[in-house]
């Protein structure tokens, strides 16, 4: 009995695994076809630019270097090397570390 309930949850586990898969490339697949038949439809949005420099006693100094207009993609998932423009105006801080 053990032996079958441990197949069973192994088979739906590996079921579920490829569905899931399956979903997400075609949902990138649709997503990438409405973006290349819109043109590739390029935005920009504005994003805030920080520098992170650490200090003495694990402490860190946060410097604003200014707002900038990032070129973006106008689709769910990031196209043409750019980001989605959604992903870019819900999280405008982007900061880089010395």
């Amino acid at each position: 009995m053990t032996r079958c309930l441990k197949a069973c949850l192994l088979r739906w586990l590996l079921r579920t695994v490829v569905v899931v898969a399956a979903v997400f490339v075609a949902v990138y697949a649709g997503d990438w076809a409405v973006f290349k038949l819109r043109g590739s439809p390029l935005s920009t949005a504005t994003v805030n630019r920080y520098v992170t420099i650490p200090l003495k006693g694990n402490k860190l100094e946060f410097d604003y270097l200014g707002s900038v207009d990032a070129p973006c993609s106008v689709s769910l998932f990031p196209q043409a090397g750019q980001s989605a423009c959604w992903q870019l105006r819900r999280h405008p801080n982007h900061g880089t570390t010395l």
